[in-house]
């Protein structure tokens, strides 16, 4: 091996409890470059896209990228690589934390799990030693106990764990796997996945290293790399200070912030629960600016967190006042659960604040730190309540279904809920399933804000045109991450263009999407993005792989990335009918604010879309894109 990659991956067979090692397909490595890419080509070759999510027959493929656990800034994430239960797509979730480069400090590239085990278990990997041990006591705990349980059984407080909450074992449809306490594979239901398998958590463990081909050369990159993050306005001074929650009243401001399931796309109380108001006086400390005590007593956030070899500690430690926490109480834990942990992020605070008409913030670190606690995805529980909240005001949700009124703006609703549904308690069993499933169930399936069975995040594709094709286009499903359009359309990076027009859409979506699916391979964080750009990443890639790939190359990788997700998406029963956006963003017109009157014209994007994508007009890559691309069946 020259560099960056292992050589190695780990397979498991839950049901006849066989480990082996066996040697990374290379030629793979080198076409898809590792991490989502390489996943993705694997589940491609060995799962049939039409099984169901849980049947025993899927896998579950962890995958490092070859920059994982590098010094390169950012180089903290792995994806896991399934059939989502949320979605019934392929699915590709990316977390960062620590957990991804132990694995490959333990020697593996990937890892894949196969088969169900008969009763509950957990893995631990240290190094080339690999135990599958009984989860007696630990199946049944929330994320943070199994961490605690787990590392007193081992003795090994150094090792790093990736496990499911109750939501998993439960088979919530948006169940999470989480890492490190607080890092989420968060959404398309990997928990589940997870679930079904009886597999209750990863451990691991690595005392190696990943070697690097080109030293000399990757330490000059990175340290280029990291003094432009470091001068960027938003890798050195936004996302430090503030968190990804600095984009509350950016979005809101601009007119783009879903609103109570959509019906809006600016919100009243944004301010309560933006990023300012989050980190308070820690923030103003931080900028060197004077506070008040006042300041004081009222901030949340107690300091920022990295990633792994992480430059920019985008990450909140936040606390609930403490005249504050006794407030919103839940059933289950005779401590009322915990003051303090991580988050929320801008997504989170978006679907559980603004988009349920909520703007007390502490009730919103509280949903939060339960989400992250029982693992759930919270964009897809706030937009699942967000839909429920507007099937109750409609009088589709009778008063006596539900223990709590269901109103907009019900703070006790919000962090009631989520417990309830991470546990299918009373309605939180409907909640369980989905706003898609939910809105069908009660005759109003127009009230789904999502794409593929997967919800909208934070941003109002009337209002951001890119982001609309960009949801409508995404593999996994409706997401955020896939082509962030907002980093063009919104902030002006690395160009600014008018979210308002679909003229050239369809070529920023398409380039979005084939960078994005690069540095997702590589092993990277997409807001190193904000701060550098694929040449920076091509140097670093090339320096530790011992490759000289030309940018080029690295976008003809990530276009061959998308198009096998998109075949086996297709091979699995979804179309180019399926590339859509609901009734309410192509028909109801926004209406007040900035883009009052807007709707999004996804039909003005889409058919020059899939021209420049090498697809048919139906949305099927044609055979010679294919061949171009390496894709063989």
């Amino acid at each position: 091996m020259s560099g960056g990659w292992t050589g190695k991956t780990l397979r498991i067979n839950l049901t006849n409890s066989n480990c082996a090692v066996e040697d990374t397909r290379m030629d793979w490595a080198e076409e898809y470059i590792g991490g989502r890419g390489l996943g993705a080509r694997y589940l491609y070759d060995e799962v049939d896209p039409t099984i169901d999510s849980l049947a025993v027959e899927n896998k579950m493929i962890f995958a490092t990228g070859p920059l994982t656990g590098t010094n390169a800034s950012c180089g903290a994430r792995y994806m896991v690589i399934t059939k989502g239960y949320q979605t019934g797509t392929i699915t590709t979730s990316n977390s960062g934390g620590h957990w991804g480069p132990e694995l490959k400090f333990a020697g593996y590239d990937m890892l894949i799990i196969e088969g169900k085990a008969e009763k509950p278990v957990y893995i631990w990997i240290y190094n080339d030693s690999v135990e599958i041990r009984p989860a007696n006591g630990i199946w049944g705990k929330t994320v943070w106990q199994t961490e605690e349980l787990i590392k007193n059984e081992l003795g090994i407080p150094g090792a790093k764990i990736a496990s499911i909450g109750p939501a998993g074992e439960n088979l919530i449809r948006f169940a999470a796997i989480m890492n490190d306490l607080h890092r989420a594979a968060g959404r398309s239901g990997v928990g589940a996945v997870m679930g079904s398998k009886n597999l209750k958590a990863i451990a691991v463990k690595g005392s190696g290293g990943v070697r690097i081909a080109r030293p000399a050369e990757f330490h000059r990159a990175t340290f280029d790399k990291k003094s432009k993050l470091k001068i960027s306005p938003v890798t050195g001074t936004g996302l430090p200070t503030y968190g990804t929650e600095v984009l509350m009243n950016v979005i809101n401001e601009a007119g783009a912030m879903p609103t109570r399931n959509f019906q809006e796309a600016q919100f009243e109380g944004a301010d309560n629960i933006s990023g300012e108001t989050l980190a308070g006086a820690w923030a103003k400390k931080r900028l060197g600016e004077e506070t008040t005590s006042e300041e004081e007593a009222e901030t949340r956030t107690v300091a920022n967190k990295a990633c792994f070899a992480c430059t920019i500690a985008c990450g909140r430690v936040t606390e609930i006042p403490s005249a504050a926490s006794g407030q919103h109480r839940v059933t289950t834990s005779p401590h009322n659960w915990r003051q303090a942990s991580e988050g929320p992020e801008y997504e989170p605070a978006w679907a559980l604040g603004s988009n349920c008409g909520i703007d007390d913030l502490d009730a919103l670190l509280k949903a939060n730190f339960l989400c992250n606690e029982l693992g759930m995805d919270p964009i897809s529980m706030g937009a699942t309540l967000a839909a429920a909240m507007e099937l109750y005001e409609k009088g589709a949700i009778k008063p006596e279904e539900t223990d709590i009124p269901l109103n907009f703006g019900n703070a006790d609703a919000l962090v009631g809920m989520v417990e309830r549904t991470a546990y299918r308690q009373g309605f939180g069993d409907k909640l369980a399933e989905g706003s898609k499933r939910l809105t069908e169930q009660y005759g109003h399936p127009d009230l789904f804000m999502g794409v593929k069975g997967s919800e909208f995040p934070a941003y109002e594709p009337r209002g951001i045109q890119g982001m609309g094709l960009s949801y409508a286009t995404s593999n996994r499903g409706a997401c955020h991450l896939r082509a962030y359009t907002v980093s063009s359309e919104i902030l002006g990076i690395p160009e600014k263009t008018d979210p308002r027009v679909t003229e050239g859409k369809a070529g920023l979506v398409k380039a979005f999407q084939d960078a994005t699916s690069v540095v997702d391979a590589a092993g990277l964080c997409v807001f190193l993005t904000f701060g550098i750009g694929l040449p920076e990443i091509r140097e670093e890639l090339n320096a530790a792989v011992g490759r000289d790939y030309t940018e080029e190359d690295l976008l003809k990788a990530g276009e061959r990335i998308f198009n096998i997700e998109r075949m086996w998406n297709l091979k699995a029963g979804f179309t180019g009918a399926d590339d859509t956006l609901p009734k309410r963003i192509l028909k109801e017109a926004i209406p007040a604010g900035p883009n009052k009157g807007a709707v999004n014209r996804l039909h003005e994007m889409l058919p020059e879309y899939y021209e420049l994508r090498g697809w048919s007009a139906d949305g099927v890559p044609r055979k010679e894109k294919l061949q171009e691309l390496g894709i063989t069946h």
